[in-house]
């Protein structure tokens, strides 16, 4: 008597199931980079818009927007008022820039200062930990948690490279 022979050995499933697990243990940790990193590309594509209504602003009025009456420390840089807050949305919003973006890509504020009588600005994201770090590195990071800052119509720090 012949034997038809339908479906499959527990072997043959067992090695299915392994190949599928290792396909997915290189992809998912890939997967998670490229979110990151789609997350500090959004956040850096609207700190570049925040960055332009403020240099229009400008324009017009020979300053930046004001950061609503913060006190800059000497020598210091990094903004520690947010972008919503007071004054600096009254002043550019909706004229020069229809909608302010308020968050960056993890849903943290955007800081925003104006320093030395509002004749330079800075904007800063505080990345993934939402903590803003007490030094600029300057220059590429490869952190998702690095700052990244945006200082009178440029980054001087940014994510770049390989991130960890």
């Amino acid at each position: 008597m012949k034997r038809n022979r339908k479906g499959f050995t527990l072997i043959e499933l067992l090695i299915v199931v392994a190949i599928i697990g290792i396909i997915v243990a290189i992809a998912i940790p890939n997967l998670l980079n490229a979110i990151q990193r789609a997350k500090q590309k959004r956040s850096m594509a609207d700190i570049r818009s925040i960055g332009t209504a403020a240099e229009t602003y400008a324009i017009d009025f020979n300053r930046y927007p004001s950061a609503a009456g913060f006190t800059v420390p000497s020598g210091a840089f990094l903004p520690t008022t947010t972008v919503g807050a007071g004054n600096f949305a009254n002043l550019v919003q909706p004229t020069y820039i229809k909608v302010l973006p308020l968050k960056d890509g993890w849903a943290n504020y955007f800081f925003y200062e104006a320093a030395n009588g509002a004749q330079d600005y800075a904007l800063s994201s505080s990345g993934k930990n939402g903590a803003q770090d007490s030094s600029i590195v300057g220059g590429p990071t490869s952190d998702f948690n690095a700052d990244i800052v945006f200082f009178d119509g440029q980054f001087i720090q940014w994510p770049e490279g390989a991130q960890r």
